[in-house]
């Protein structure tokens, strides 16, 4: 775990939510079960495996001394989370967490709950997705699959959409994503629906034609979403909803999955879709085989 305690002994205090060590990506060896991320005013520590009472006092003496030499007077407030043997256990290191847990993210705010599930609110690898759509997303009717807590559709009205249509089958997500419109004093051009989106195609149709649409679905979630399965019925829906020219975001975070799945699945189901680019994931989130991280592929209509 050196190379985590090197990477607290370096990390800054800054405005906005990102990862600080990310082990997950096999670039440190002896450090491949350890996360790090910063919810200001909180530090989030994550292991994917069973750790010792010895470990956390190490992770805590350095975050002290860190937090000592970067926020003399304000209290360390740090969280640790055990994800290991399919179980998650979570638990308040020392100090304390805001409740509201607001963070922010180039310009924009959202809720967080840091203390509760393995899905914090925000997904800190998916920045850059959310900055390509802010930049691509003026006068656009913008459909938001898989939407989560709404973060995309925030990025996307902080960036001039003409309406975002957020679909997720979890109503407390959207709720919470309600909540971020709010907290960004955004206009009123979101809609927000609690449906199953293999049972919405005829609403989504109508609300339709799409200038953007943006797919970001679980990998595997049964009885919801499976990948392997699943994935293609979502492309095959793409011609007949995308406006000529449109924009589609293609989201995977599926290790075992690669980007040829994905680009063959576009070949097979909507081929008329041209690949664009892959985009960049946030250079914390750096990987030994970009294959296995987090995957968003950019295609637009003919």
């Amino acid at each position: 775990m050196q190379a985590l305690l090197d990477a607290i002994a370096q990390m800054d205090k800054t405005v906005d939510a990102h990862r600080v060590f990310h082990g997950r990506g096999g670039m440190y060896p002896n450090s491949e079960q350890w996360t790090l991320d910063w919810f200001a005013p909180v530090w989030v520590l994550t292991s994917f495996k069973p750790v010792t009472e010895p470990e956390l006092a190490q992770c805590h003496a350095a975050l002290q001394a860190r937090w000592d030499s970067l926020a003399p007077a304000e209290p360390l407030n740090w969280v640790f989370q055990c994800r290991a043997n399919g179980q998650s256990e979570t638990r308040l290191m020392a100090g304390t967490v805001p409740d509201p847990h607001v963070v922010s993210e180039q310009g924009a705010r959202f809720l967080v709950h840091v203390l509760r599930g393995q899905n914090h609110g925000l997904f800190l690898d998916m920045a850059h997705g959310r900055a390509w759509l802010r930049h691509h997303a003026k006068h656009e009717n913008i459909l938001n699959l898989f939407a989560y807590t709404c973060a995309f559709s925030v990025a996307a009205l902080q960036g001039g959409a003409a309406q975002v249509v957020n679909l997720d089958m979890s109503q407390a997500a959207l709720t919470v994503g309600q909540q971020n419109h709010r907290l960004n004093d955004l206009p009123a051009k979101a809609r927000f629906l609690g449906h199953d989106v293999f049972k919405t195609w005829g609403k989504i149709s109508k609300m339709g034609p799409y200038g953007v649409i943006v797919i970001d679905p679980p990998s595997y979630q049964k009885g919801s979403f499976v990948a392997t399965q699943d994935y293609i019925k979502l492309i095959r829906r793409l011609p007949d909803l995308l406006e000529p020219q449109g924009h589609v975001l293609l989201c995977l975070n599926a290790p075992e999955l690669d980007t040829a799945f994905l680009h063959s699945l576009v070949a097979e189901a909507a081929p008329a879709l041209r690949f664009v680019e892959r985009l960049t994931n946030p250079a914390a989130f750096v990987d030994i085989d970009p294959e296995k991280s987090l995957k968003v592929l950019h295609y637009q209509n003919a």
